[in-house]
């Protein structure tokens, strides 16, 4: 693609630029900025959509007792157990065993804030379910009147 020809359609991230690569006048690749453009917006707006949908599936699975809010958490944040486990220095089959209800509610308070500093949360937030998901996107979304 050309340098002139570099999309700038506002997407989900608002006023933020990324940096694409366009052929300048010369015919070399150049780092351009951009605002974005609506296929990837799309792109990116269904993949979020299907995420709520998982985090309504989880919030009745853990209202139902089934699993722990760390399962909701990790999915907020798009975390496996292999991720989560390199960030909070946890291995993978805790992880796997701590996203159940019963052995969650057993967990001491200083494998609780490793949890909730992987997350960037506080312990109590890690304790519980918002109501709503605060994801960022949303109020981009709903400010530029993206009908996405």
């Amino acid at each position: 693609m050309r340098k002139e020809n570099v999309p700038q359609d506002v997407g989900l991230a608002g006023p933020m630029r990324e940096v694409v690569y366009a052929v300048g006048e010369d015919g070399r690749y150049e780092a351009v900025s951009s605002y974005g453009w609506d296929p990837k917006t799309v792109a990116l707006s269904q993949a979020w959509d299907l995420i709520l949908k998982e985090l309504e599936a989880i919030n009745a699975k853990v209202a139902a007792g089934e699993l722990s809010p760390l399962a909701w958490h990790m999915t907020r944040h798009q975390m496996e157990p292999p991720l989560l486990a390199k960030y909070a220095r946890i291995n993978r089959w805790r992880i796997k065993r701590h996203m159940k209800a019963g052995p969650f509610r057993r967990l001491k308070s200083d494998l609780l804030a490793r949890y909730a500093d992987a997350f960037g949360i506080s312990v109590a937030e890690l304790q519980t379910i918002p109501a709503t998901p605060d994801l960022e996107f949303e109020t981009h979304r709903e400010e530029n009147g993206n009908p996405l």
